[in-house]
């Protein structure tokens, strides 16, 4: 249940965090709900992950539908890519290792404060 909690205020408070500020700013919101939830590492990376993860990809699947595929299908060619849902997870999975490893270190710093 806390595994579900952290992961659901990870993906609220970065969401809210992406409106306003840059991006790299959902790497601390993780980092500090890891912290508070008292995660241990590996719930700490996988916490952070698959909310970052999940709410990389809903955004940009949202967005990329609004605008009838025009950005990705472009981004996709650039990168060399065949399909542009390709892209979106790639861009996904690059945003799940950013909130992971800072789920991870946030989960660390609160064992080193706990000993």
């Amino acid at each position: 249940m806390r595994f579900l909690s952290a992961v659901a205020l990870m993906m609220l408070f970065s969401f809210a965090a992406s409106y306003f500020l840059p991006w790299w700013t959902v790497a601390i919101v993780c980092f500090f709900v890891a912290l508070m939830f008292r995660l241990n590492g590996g719930r700490g990376f996988l916490a952070g992950f698959t909310a970052i993860f999940l709410l990389w990809l809903v955004v940009a699947l949202v967005k990329d539908h609004a605008n009838e595929q025009i950005l990705s299908t472009r981004m996709a060619e650039l990168f060399k890519l065949n399909n542009p849902y390709l892209f979106i997870t790639v861009a996904a999975l690059a945003g799940g290792l950013v909130g992971g490893f800072a789920g991870w270190s946030g989960a660390l710093v609160g064992r080193s404060i706990k000993k």
